[in-house]
C-alpha cells in the first residue's frame, strides 16, 4: 500500500487545565473527551469513533461483550454533550408504540391524545437492540432514516440532533434477533469493543473504589449542531472519493483487485453507503485532528468500522475463519492510497 502523508495535527496535545477555545474543532474534541476519560478508561479508539458518528450525524452500533462501559460510554457522552438522552433496554416483548409512542383514549376528555415515546431525545441508547424483534427494530430503523414518526395521521420530528446508539452482545444467540444486513446497512459504524488491558483494568478497578465527580457539561444540543456544520467546510480532494469508491468496489470485485481466493467467501459486498460514509467519517476524523483538509488514512483508518457490517459472507467463510475485517484488511492492502501534495492543499 501506498504511503500517506504523516498527520500534523495528530501527536500535538493541548493544555486541558486552561478552558478550551469552543470556536477550535480540535479543541473542542480533546475538552469532550478530557471529560469522558475521568469517567471512560482506556478505549481510546472507540470514543473518537463514536465522536466521528456524532459529527457526521450517523448512527453507531457498539458491538462488544457485556461489562466493556459500552452503556456508561454512550450516557457520559450524553451528560457532557448536553442534549436530552433516552434509553430503551430491548427486550423480546417489547411493541414498535413502546419506541414511538401511540394514542391514548383520555375518557374524561372523551378526545384522544397522542403520548410520544422515548426515541424523542437527542441521544438514543438502544440498549441489546438484538433482543427486539423484527418489527420493533424495523420502527427504530424508520426513525433512524427518517428523523420524524408518524402517529394517527399526525407526524411529529425528532430534535435535532438526533443520533442512535445501539449496543449488541454478540456471544448470546437464545432470545435474540439478528438485525438483517439491509438494515443494519443504515449504521454508519460498527465499532467493535475490546477487552482492557491489564493496566487499564487496574485503573477500573481502583476507580470503583470510591465515587468520583461527575463530567461538566461541555457543549448543548445547539453547539454540537454548529460543530456538525464545521465538518461541511473540511475539504475533500476527488483523488480521496475515488480512493474510497475503490476501497468499497474492490469488496465487490475481489478478484479483479488481486484476491480470487477471498471471491468465494464474500457473498455480497459493502453498498453505495459504504462509499459515502467512508467519505464524511474521514471528513469529521480529519476536523478532530484539527484539519481543514482529508489525508487518506483517514479513509483507511475507518475503513474497518464502516465497511465491517456491509459485507454478506457465506458459510464457507464461518467455516474457514474468514472475517470481514479479513477481507477489509486486505482490501487496505491492494488499493492503492493516492498521494497528495499537501502544499498544495487547504490548511488548518
Amino acid at each position: 500500500m501506498t504511503q500517506t502523508p504523516a498527520d500534523p495535527g495528530r501527536d500535538a496535545q493541548p493544555d486541558l487545565r486552561t478552558v478550551p477555545d469552543m470556536g477550535d474543532p480540535r479543541a473542542t474534541s480533546e475538552a469532550i473527551l478530557f471529560e469522558v476519560r475521568r469517567v471512560i478508561v482506556g478505549q481510546d479508539a472507540m470514543l473518537e469513533r463514536i465522536l466521528v458518528g456524532l459529527l457526521s450525524g450517523g448512527h453507531i452500533l457498539l458491538e462488544g461483550v457485556p461489562g466493556l462501559a459500552k452503556t456508561l460510554t454512550i450516557k457520559t457522552l450524553a451528560d457532557v454533550l448536553g442534549g436530552s438522552f433516552k434509553r430503551i433496554q430491548f427486550t423480546p416483548d417489547l411493541m414498535p408504540s413502546d419506541l414511538v409512542g401511540t394514542r391514548i383514549y383520555r375518557p374524561t376528555d372523551g378526545a384522544f391524545e397522542t403520548e410520544l415515546g422515548p426515541v424523542f431525545a437527542n441521544f438514543l441508547l438502544a440498549d441489546e437492540i438484538n433482543r427486539a424483534p423484527a418489527k420493533v427494530q424495523s420502527a427504530l430503523l424508520e426513525v433512524m432514516q427518517e428523523h420524524q414518526v408518524t402517529i394517527g395521521g399526525v407526524t411529529h420530528r425528532v430534535p435535532e440532533p438526533f443520533i442512535v446508539l445501539a449496543t449488541e452482545n454478540p456471544i448470546e444467540a437464545e432470545g435474540t434477533y439478528p438485525l438483517p444486513e439491509a438494515q443494519v446497512d443504515r449504521f454508519m459504524l460498527k465499532i467493535v469493543v475490546g477487552y482492557p488491558d491489564a493496566s487499564e483494568e487496574a485503573q477500573i478497578v481502583a476507580r470503583s473504589l470510591r465515587s468520583g465527580l461527575p463530567p461538566r457539561e461541555v457543549l448543548d444540543a445547539d453547539g454540537l449542531a454548529a460543530l456538525q456544520r464545521k465538518v461541511d467546510d473540511v475539504y475533500v480532494d476527488p483523488r480521496i472519493i475515488s480512493y474510497a469508491v475503490g476501497l468499497v468496489e474492490a469488496t465487490r470485485r475481489l478478484a479483479y483487485w488481486g484476491a480470487a481466493d477471498l471471491e468465494s467467501y464474500v457473498a455480497y459486498g459493502a453498498s453505495p453507503r459504504g462509499s459515502i460514509n467512508l467519505v464524511h467519517g474521514a471528513r469529521a476524523l480529519a476536523l478532530l485532528r484539527g484539519r481543514r483538509y482529508v489525508l487518506p488514512s483517514d479513509v483507511a483508518e475507518l475503513a474497518p468500522d464502516v465497511l465491517r457490517h456491509r459485507l454478506v459472507l457465506s458459510y464457507a467463510a464461518l467455516t474457514d475463519g474468514i472475517t470481514p475485517d479479513t477481507v477489509v484488511a486486505r482490501v487496505l492492502g491492494l488499493v492503492p492510497a493516492p498521494q497528495l501534495d499537501l502544499a498544495a492543499e487547504p490548511t488548518a
